[in-house]
């Protein structure tokens, strides 16, 4: 009797991780690597396309695209230079003229896939770049940023500085299509051997009664990522905030509610109090970057991903994953393979983890060590939703209306007319078209019975003789993909 309940135990498992209809997946699209300097406008146009058309091929839904990696655009601004990331001189406009934000809205959205701005907030020089351009903000108002180990970082300790990084998180709001705005780990700066943080003037001057430096250096940073968040939502509410940590939120040793790891921690070292971030609800997704393997001595993937499941749950939990190290570090149960099976596996297995972010595109776009191939073979076979934000708004729209099949020239064609929408919770801007065989159970649940997530409003229906009997079922999403009722149409294929 153990045994049979054990097999049906086990079937219900499976089950359950076959049939996850809402992930999250991304890819980071970085600049500061240099992959597009010295590239003219259409050859970096073509990389990008061909980068997008194979992450669409691998089952990627979202790209979170480097805007802003020093104080800087990738976007026209008013507020701050061109990147040189992108010109090769800071301040210097692409030539031809483009506007590579808006063009990756424009194709990602052709694409069906969401795409996120990522900024680096703090940040104001990398240590590669020797020359600002005079609208740079270290040039404008040069007591504004700290030097810390050949970095210029805007001094999270004055206020400011958290209303000046907000206020061109509203300009990049406002004006583009956006649907997240993203930041990375990049707040304090990272430690650096015989390196200070000169912010002893800030301290005195807005301790607010905080006696501790790194229970302030903390509070300020949670003050601009509370105050970013509203900034965000008062402008468009749809818009997703994203945050992705550094890994090690803190280790036992320091904290009980630590994980069991020994490395660099964000609430110690980098002055991120990300668990008070999540349980507050001042972002809407969590991505921890978890680029270790399975079996790492001072930080085991195993350990991280199951102490994010446990503690990170209260906002959806994605995981950064490094693609190169994950297929260079062999499975600890059988070495003639890599590591993407066994993480995979605990995604699937963790119920609060709800989706992936791959470092990097590139690396996927290369199919280094089969990982892309793995993707689009079995892992992201089949097109899904994103996860459930109802903590946003709970609204759908209605369904669709007029559904009905026909001829046009030498094509089969489903059609249906969007619902009415007063506003953008109950605003149709794609369908999931399902499709069931002759006695199958219609199971909207089953990601495997989704055709096409699409924001026209036909489906070009696959005829053959006309004489196998199919039921389509066709929903609408609002921005933030909540699902309406369906409405069903039987065909003759």
């Amino acid at each position: 009797m153990r045994k049979i309940i054990l097999c049906l135990l086990l079937l219900v498992a499976f089950v359950s991780v076959q049939a996850q209809k809402r992930e999250f997946r991304g890819a980071w699209i970085q600049c500061v690597n240099g992959q597009f300097q010295g590239l003219s406008t259409a050859t970096m146009q073509n990389t990008l396309r061909y980068q997008l058309d194979e992450l669409q091929k691998d089952g990627v839904n979202a790209i979170i695209f480097q805007v802003r990696p020093e104080c800087d655009a990738l976007y026209e601004s008013k507020i701050e230079p061109w990147s040189r990331f992108l010109t090769g001189q800071q301040g210097q406009a692409p030539s031809p003229y483009w506007d590579p934000l808006q063009w990756m809205i424009d194709e990602c959205h052709k694409r069906g896939m969401e795409l996120h701005a990522w900024i680096n907030p703090y940040r104001a020089k990398t240590k590669v770049t020797h020359e600002l351009a005079a609208n740079h903000i270290a040039c404008r108002d040069p007591k504004r940023v700290f030097e810390y180990d050949g970095l210029y970082i805007l001094n999270p300790g004055m206020p400011e500085n958290r209303d000046y990084i907000c206020e061109v998180v509203k300009d990049i709001v406002s004006r583009y299509d956006v649907d997240g705005l993203h930041m990375d780990d990049y707040f304090y700066p990272y430690p650096a051997a015989g390196c200070r943080i000169p912010d002893e003037t800030q301290f005195a001057a807005y301790n607010n009664g905080i006696r501790d430096l790194g229970d302030w250096r903390r509070y300020n940073v949670s003050l601009f990522v509370e105050q970013l968040y509203k900034v965000v939502h008062e402008t468009k509410p749809w818009v997703k905030v994203g945050i992705s940590p550094f890994g090690i939120y803190r280790n036992k040793k320091n904290a009980a509610i630590g994980s069991n790891t020994n490395g660099l921690q964000n609430y110690d070292d980098l002055y991120a109090d990300v668990l008070l971030w999540v349980n507050n609800g001042w972002l809407d997704y969590c991505v921890p970057q978890l680029y270790w393997e399975i079996g790492h001595k001072a930080a085991d993937y195993d350990t991280l991903i199951k102490w994010w499941n446990q503690y990170a749950g209260n906002r959806p939990l994605f995981i950064g994953e490094d693609i190169e190290r994950t297929v260079k570090a062999a499975d600890l149960h059988n070495p003639r393979i890599n590591q993407m099976p066994a993480k995979m596996s605990l995604h699937k297995q963790l119920p609060n983890v709800k989706g992936t972010v791959l470092w990097y595109a590139k690396a996927a776009v290369d199919d280094t060590g089969n990982y892309g191939t793995m993707l689009r073979k079995s892992y992201w076979k089949y097109p899904v939703l994103h996860p459930d934000m109802s903590f946003i708004s709970k609204k759908t729209p209605g369904k669709v209306k007029r559904m009905k099949a026909m001829w046009i020239d030498n094509d089969y064609v489903l059609f249906w007319t969007a619902p009415k929408g007063k506003s953008w919770e109950n605003t149709a801007v794609k369908y999931v078209v399902y499709r069931f065989a002759k006695g199958e159970k219609v199971n909207l649940n089953d990601p495997a019975k989704i055709v096409t997530i699409t924001s026209d409003t036909y489906y070009k229906l696959p005829y053959a003789t006309g004489k196998e009997k199919y039921t389509y079922v066709v929903t609408a999403l609002n921005r933030l993909q909540n699902e309406s009722k369906a409405k069903k149409k039987t065909v003759k294929l």
